[in-house]
């Protein structure tokens, strides 16, 4: 599926991936459709046609193992990654949106990216890894701890991520969403709250809109040296109180994707969180989907795209 103009998805036939020095080419299992692709094609910028998008997925290597691929390719040699932050390197490259992604029946990968899941996790929910470890960075941006208050906008596959995150770890969560079969989802997740906006104060308030009503929200029921964090892309505006946040302490928090060690640790959470709520698909139907995500289609919370029909043993 093919990323062909802007607005546009295509299936079309390519050439074979082919795999560089350190690299595999890997059969994919399962492909989730990310927000951020469905807005973000609407004009070229940081995704360039044409382009293979595909950046959650979840694949079988040549020796049959059953992986999660983290797609960040960082240069490994700048202090950033040698910090740990490679997933701000200024030369990170990301399959998917840098390179041809997992919207295929094949992608190549580097052998690092490769990460076998454990044995209780079926290989297509390891397409969920991806947003897990989004939501992971965003816990420890956040510094939340047991007993921690969360809020979450946005009941998405990243809001929900981070419903799963925050329990697991012990906090009370409360999440929106304008979707009632989003909350109904969340509630059954084991959210402590759901409504359409966010009432009361938090510790930690996590935007996983993007928009400028939810920036704006996640500070405004932030409570007193609170950390809000920003997650969503929907657009770039601010539209805050500078001085509220001056007089009671509260900090923002930018998290873009997550390191390679949070994908790893996402790894093994995975085995131990409900990772059962993504709606499969076949690739063909990629594009028909893509649209209806794209026009708002709210009753799929993470549309899983398999390049064929899943195995009984998947």
């Amino acid at each position: 599926m093919v990323y062909t103009k802007p607005g546009t998805v295509e299936l079309l036939e390519v050439g074979e991936p082919v795999a560089g020095p350190g690299e595999v080419v890997v059969e994919v299992v399962a492909c989730g459709i990310c927000g951020s692709e469905l807005h973000g094609i609407s004009k070229p910028g940081f995704r360039q046609p044409p382009l293979v998008m595909g950046h959650e997925f979840s694949a079988r290597t040549p020796s049959g193992d059953s992986v999660a691929v983290d797609p960040i390719v960082s240069c490994g040699q700048c202090i950033l990654c040698r910090d740990g932050h490679n997933e701000v390197c200024r030369e990170r490259r990301i399959i998917g949106i840098h390179r041809q992604g997992a919207f295929a029946e094949r992608v190549a990968v580097p052998e690092r990216a490769l990460h076998k899941l454990p044995e209780p996790v079926p290989v297509e929910q390891g397409a969920l890894v991806e947003p897990l470890a989004n939501a992971l960075h965003a816990w420890r941006l956040a510094g939340g701890t047991s007993g921690s208050t969360v809020g979450v906008l946005g009941a998405g596959s990243i809001g929900l991520s981070m419903l799963l995150v925050s329990k697991h770890y012990g906090a009370r969560v409360s999440i929106t969403d304008i979707s009632p079969e989003r909350l109904e989802l969340a509630k059954r997740l084991g959210a402590d709250a759901t409504s359409r906006e966010l009432d009361g104060e938090f510790h930690v308030v996590v935007d996983a809109v993007g928009a400028t009503a939810t920036r704006r929200a996640s500070l405004e029921h932030l409570a007193p040296t609170g950390t809000a964090v920003w997650l969503g892309l929907l657009d770039p505006g601010p539209d805050f109180d500078a001085l509220d946040m001056i007089r009671m302490e509260k900090r923002i928090a930018g998290s873009f994707a997550y390191s390679h060690s949070d994908f790893a640790d996402a790894v093994a959470l995975a085995a131990e969180v409900d990772l059962s709520w993504a709606t499969s698909f076949d690739l063909d139907q990629g594009p028909t989907i893509f649209g209806e995500l794209m026009a708002g289609r709210s009753d799929v919370v993470k549309a899983l795209l398999h390049p064929r029909p899943l195995s009984p043993q998947a």
